[in-house]
């Protein structure tokens, strides 16, 4: 077999079945049950979603926190909850 042959289609192939094989689906079965789908994208929603703000701390504030790894605003947000008593 040479480079310039054709690939044919291989039985199993839904290219290759028949018009009549392929089912309908504008029928009410298909429609209701399309209807019905809910296509959601990325994560979950969280419970108690949070405010994107922006936020000016001290150089040494920040350094300190970041200095401790991954979660550091995470950890602000713990330390300023502490704060105001919540």
């Amino acid at each position: 077999m040479d480079k310039t042959s054709a690939i044919l289609p291989e039985d199993d192939d839904p290219a290759s079945r028949p018009d009549d094989d392929i089912p309908d689906m504008s029928t009410p079965y298909w429609t209701e049950r399309f209807d019905k789908a809910i296509v959601t994208r990325g994560r979950p929603k969280a419970e108690v979603t949070k405010i994107s703000t922006t936020l000016r701390l001290d150089a040494e504030v920040l350094a300190a926190f970041k200095a401790e790894g991954p979660g550091w605003q995470s950890r602000i947000n713990a330390a300023l909850r502490r704060a105001v008593g919540l």
